[in-house]
């Protein structure tokens, strides 16, 4: 993930936070060596196509939730996903984070429970 500072929208400047993903490029990478693969590697390229294939089409939500969830682990916190607290520890990982950014990723977690 990415996150963007300052953008300008409605009159003030505000973060974004973008899912980038490449997952389309490595699903057609994938294909195109399990076209030529020896049977010995088929199994094992049929297996990460099939893994890719499964977060490809994924919703951004999910996968901002997941990030909030790792953020949050990585400072300790094991408290409630919703709660004022889980703002507070969420800024202190990511400091550069705008509380308007926080709220935003936090209701993300919690509309996306793991």
């Amino acid at each position: 993930m990415i996150r963007v500072k300052g953008l300008a929208g409605f009159g003030r400047k505000q973060d974004c936070v973008l899912v980038i993903r490449d997952s389309e490029v490595v699903l057609e990478a994938l294909r195109e060596a399990l076209g030529g693969a020896p049977a010995e590697e088929r199994a094992g390229l049929e297996r990460a196509l099939a893994v890719v294939g499964g977060v490809a089409g994924a919703d951004e939500g999910p996968l901002r939730a997941a990030w909030v969830r790792e953020r949050l682990a990585g400072v300790g916190f094991a408290g409630d996903i919703g709660s004022v607290a889980a703002i507070k520890a969420l800024r202190q990982a990511e400091p550069d984070l705008s509380l308007l950014a926080a709220v935003q990723l936090q209701r993300d977690a919690v509309a996306h429970p793991a």
